[in-house]
């Protein structure tokens, strides 16, 4: 199959084409040459894009994902790693299951303020607790605020 420019890879993929240059500087992906001035793929380009977006839809950053590929392109998977993310995953399904139930409850709970209703003082006082813990477990922390993690630019360009 032949090499597919920037503009075919960003229709097959729905990935913009600045985003696929991001993509590029921040070495997960790499052009096979231009044509005039488009960039050419790889049509494998495709499959690891697939990859890029399964790990991101799992919370993995994009510096992760760079060194779960090999230099010459192929998938190499850090399994501690992945435990690692889906534990991860895990804890951030039973708070968010622990919202979601808290939540179902103040909207049908009979008492005549929420503040009167002792299971929803006890959810403030889980989330009060999670988040100081979270601020602490977190390195890169300023003012108990976590840093956002860099997204990939989403206005468009011309390649």
């Amino acid at each position: 199959m032949r090499d597919l420019d920037i503009t075919e890879v960003a229709r097959r993929t729905g990935v913009p084409a600045s985003t696929l240059r991001f993509y590029e500087a921040k070495g997960l992906l790499s052009s096979t040459g231009r044509r005039g001035l488009r960039r050419l793929f790889n049509p494998d380009v495709l499959e690891r894009l697939a990859l890029i977006a399964l790990g991101r839809e799992a919370g993995f950053s994009l510096d992760e994902l760079a060194r779960m590929f090999a230099p010459d392109g192929q998938p190499r998977i850090d399994r501690e790693l992945l435990t690692a993310k889906a534990e991860e995953l895990d804890s951030t399904i039973r708070r968010l299951s622990a919202m979601r139930d808290g939540l179902r409850h103040a909207a049908n709970c009979p008492a005549p303020s929420h503040m009167a209703c002792p299971r929803f003082r006890q959810l403030l006082a889980t989330a009060t607790a999670s988040r100081q813990k979270r601020a602490h477990a977190s390195h890169g922390s300023e003012g108990g605020r976590t840093r956002r993690r860099k997204q990939a630019p989403s206005r468009p360009a011309h390649d």
